[in-house]
């Protein structure tokens, strides 16, 4: 049986070429514009049977491009993008690695491991931290500390405290003799301090040195140079600081920042994002200058400086955007670890990390030996070469009111946070009571200043004064108990510079040999 024309749309070698049916072709707009031949339309097209006719109609062939998007389809586009993602994360993790390898040095790996840290038995884990400009070619004196901070971290009450140490402080350097304290660095380097206990080389004499005369054990250090902060400020998209100067028109030193070739620091009061050169000049600034202003204690205002700064890097470092993105965390540990120098391992930091995420802004304080309780514990001095430094006010290698002051903020007695200052006098004619009095006041954890003769001889009773009126009442609990008398307000007349006055009668006398047999 014949096929019917209908049922054979194309033609075959044997029959005639017919046209291809019209409802078969689809023409564009596009291709309806682009056709070649002019007035022919889409009816006279139905009535054409040539072929050139119908190839002018055929739709063109698509290019490259195109043939490649047409055989694009979400599933390829997904597993694409993940094999791009798979690839920049195992190039970051093996850059990620070696920065915290070389870093914090040991097995990598043990970045997911937590170790606790020392001291956090006792619940105070102490870091000294000190600066230096040694990667600044043109600095006289790169290697010297002229930054030295003690960050100290209540892990119990998630709190902390930053203080600063004046680059200038007098000290007694071990084996070395007196010198500033920032000098402690490079004398550890060049005689290669190493002590049982402490680090080897410069690190290690600066630990020693802070920890003799401060009365606190380091747990551990970082030597941070000038290029660090720098990058980490600007790897983490710079940091806020809130300016509080003095002076109404805010902080400025004129000095030259050979960088910008601008003044070091010019900002009004209130709040800045800075980068990190900005951050950098900041933290170097003592408006010593001729013309700056607001820098009213100098050297002092420069650690406030450095102590706000720290705390700013710290919140912007700990924010989703930063610890969530690996390149900027590849980017800021490799600031870190090209410039930093520390005694932590990786499992060690991994537990500061968890730790400081709990310690609000609000709780970090920020402290000061020349404003510590109102009180400044430093005073001038001008040593046998005429070098000018800064001495305890108790006077030269008396640390005993700055050692007080410290475990005072490191404590949690309450007796001992009160920080109250003794003065002891023996108002009878027995040798060496006031000492031994103030023997066992100290045992106490209560902090004795002075001991000396009253000048109110011959007293029959012992008396208790207190100068504060009432605003230390642990303290006064603890003395009452110890020495068995009622507090009394200061009606006789005396000016010693401490919180209480203790003259001691002959009733004591009876009571501390009784006690002592």
């Amino acid at each position: 049986m014949a096929q019917t024309p209908r049922s054979r749309p194309f033609a075959d070698a044997a029959s005639p070429a017919r046209p291809r049916p019209i409802q078969d072709v689809v023409v564009t707009r596009r291709q309806a514009a682009q056709f070649p031949t002019v007035g022919m339309t889409l009816q006279s097209y139905k009535n054409n049977d040539s072929a050139s006719a119908r190839k002018t109609f055929e739709p063109p062939r698509p290019g490259r491009w195109q043939r490649f998007k047409d055989r694009l389809s979400w599933k390829r586009v997904l597993l694409a993008f993940v094999a791009v993602l798979v690839a920049i994360g195992i190039f970051l993790g093996g850059r990620l690695a070696y920065e915290l390898h070389k870093l914090f040095g040991g097995n990598i790996f043990g970045v997911f491991t937590t170790t606790k840290l020392k001291g956090e038995d006792t619940g105070r884990v102490n870091i000294l931290l000190a600066g230096n400009s040694a990667d600044d070619p043109g600095h006289s004196g790169g290697n010297l500390t002229d930054s030295i901070m003690l960050i100290s971290i209540d892990t119990r009450q998630n709190k902390a405290f930053l203080l600063s140490i004046p680059r200038d402080l007098w000290v007694h350097l071990p084996g070395d003799g007196h010198a500033k304290i920032n000098s402690a660095y490079v004398y550890g380097q060049n005689n290669g301090f190493s002590a049982s206990g402490y680090s080897s080389g410069g690190m290690g004499e600066l630990e020693q040195t802070v920890s003799q005369d401060l009365g606190i054990n380091i747990n551990y250090y970082a030597l941070v140079d000038y290029s660090a902060l720098r990058d980490a400020v600007n790897d983490v998209g710079g940091v806020t600081v809130n300016i509080q100067s003095s002076d109404p028109r805010g902080l400025y030193d004129p000095s030259t920042d050979w960088t910008t070739h601008g003044p070091l620091v010019k900002l009004t009061n209130g709040p800045h994002t800075l980068n990190g050169e900005q951050a950098l000049d900041l933290s170097r600034a003592r408006g010593d200058a001729y013309g700056s202003y607001g820098y009213g204690q100098s050297d002092f205002t420069r650690t406030q400086n450095q102590r706000m700064l720290l705390v700013a890097l710290k919140d912007k470092a700990l924010t989703p955007g930063v610890i969530a993105n690996p390149a900027k965390l590849n980017s800021l540990l490799s600031a870190v670890g090209n410039n930093v120098k520390t005694d932590f391992k990786l499992g060690e930091v991994h537990r500061l990390y968890d730790l400081s995420k709990k310690i609000s802004s609000a709780n970090i304080k920020s402290l000061s030996l020349n404003s510590a309780n109102g009180k400044d514990l430093l005073a001038s001095y001008a040593a046998s070469d005429g070098e000018s430094a800064l001495i305890p006010a108790a006077g030269k290698d008396n640390f005993s009111a700055i050692q007080a002051y410290i475990r005072q903020i490191t404590s949690s007695n309450p007796v001992v946070q009160e920080g109250a200052s003794i003065t002891v006098l023996n108002g009878t004619d027995v040798n060496g009571l006031a000492t031994q009095v103030g023997t066992k006041l100290r045992n106490n954890q209560l902090y004795v200043a002075n001991i000396a003769d009253s000048p109110l001889p011959n007293q029959a009773s012992t008396v208790v004064i207190d100068t504060t009126k009432g605003k230390r009442p642990a303290t006064s609990a603890l003395l009452t108990q110890l020495l068995g008398k009622p507090i009394t307000q200061n009606t006789y007349g005396l000016t010693y510079n401490t919180d209480f006055i203790v003259i001691l009668g002959s009733d004591q006398a009876a009571r501390t040999s009784t006690t002592s047999q």
